[in-house]
């Protein structure tokens, strides 16, 4: 029988039901995709991060209820969180290589962690879907763009707080949904929803602050700004713009420790 670590780390959060919950898995080896993907499924989170030691540093895959994704920031921010807090880890920086975008590393100061994506460029949509506005509930927004996914810039950070979409009616848009506005108290707020995956709204989602970190520096005419995430668990996180990479700070929380048992994989 194998034995596995299981870590559930509430990333971005200082404290416990607070930003988004990943589910982190320390492996010896890569074990066959179709048990990681049965593994993630079994966790039902939104996302498990995987990851193998190596030489230089640690090898990092993450996988949905659904299939593997090309990059999740909560979860590599859950998987650092565990290798800086409970594998002895004595540096400060973490060397991750991926599948999809490459390097990325990740860097630890005090209780914050630090990630370092690539930022993601978006343009203006000229004529975006009605259905877009339609499933949102609203009848325009002051600006859309799109790149990975859409990107609606409303007026107000109460208008991003008031939405209640209906999710499914997104699916034939075949791309996920950022809602985004001035913060009252932060530089920028933001919502994401993921229709066609298992968590309809992510509540804290590191990576597509990867495109909103370059359209708000834009905009503000800053390098450097605070950005909360306003869904129900909220959370925060510290941005910065760097030539062609973001950098996004958040704190993390372990909430659950325990034991997978495998008998075969």
């Amino acid at each position: 029988m194998q034995e596995i670590d299981f870590y559930l780390v509430d990333a971005f959060s200082d404290r416990a039901f607070g930003g988004n919950a990943a589910a982190v898995c320390p492996l010896e080896e890569w074990l066959p995709d179709d048990t990681l993907l049965k593994m993630a499924q079994q966790h039902n989170q939104s996302e498990t991060a995987f990851f193998v030691r190596t030489d230089g540093g640690f090898e990092l895959r993450w996988f949905t209820t659904l299939h593997e994704i090309n990059l999740c920031g909560h979860a590599t921010l859950a998987a650092s969180h565990v290798i800086f807090e409970y594998l002895d880890y004595p540096h400060t920086e973490i060397v991750f290589s991926t599948r999809f975008v490459g390097e990325l590393t990740v860097r630890r100061s005090g209780d914050w962690l630090t990630l370092n994506f690539p930022a993601w460029e978006t343009q203006v949509a000229d004529n975006p879907p009605a259905l877009l506005f339609r499933a949102l509930g609203i009848e325009g927004a002051r600006e859309v763009r799109v790149g990975r996914d859409y990107m609606v810039v409303l007026e107000s950070q109460r208008q991003v707080e008031a939405l209640t979409p209906d999710i499914s009616a997104m699916v034939p848009l075949d791309k996920m949904v950022c809602v985004t506005a001035p913060g009252e108290e932060y530089d920028f707020v933001s919502r994401f929803f993921c229709p066609g995956e298992g968590v309809p709204e992510d509540p804290v989602t590191g990576s597509t602050h990867s495109m909103l970190i370059p359209y708000w520096s834009a905009r503000l005419g800053k390098t450097q700004l605070n950005a909360r995430q306003v869904s129900s668990r909220g959370g925060d996180l510290r941005c910065e713009l760097r030539g062609d990479r973001v950098l996004i700070g958040g704190q993390a929380t372990l909430y659950l420790k325990g034991k997978i048992y495998l008998r075969s994989v």
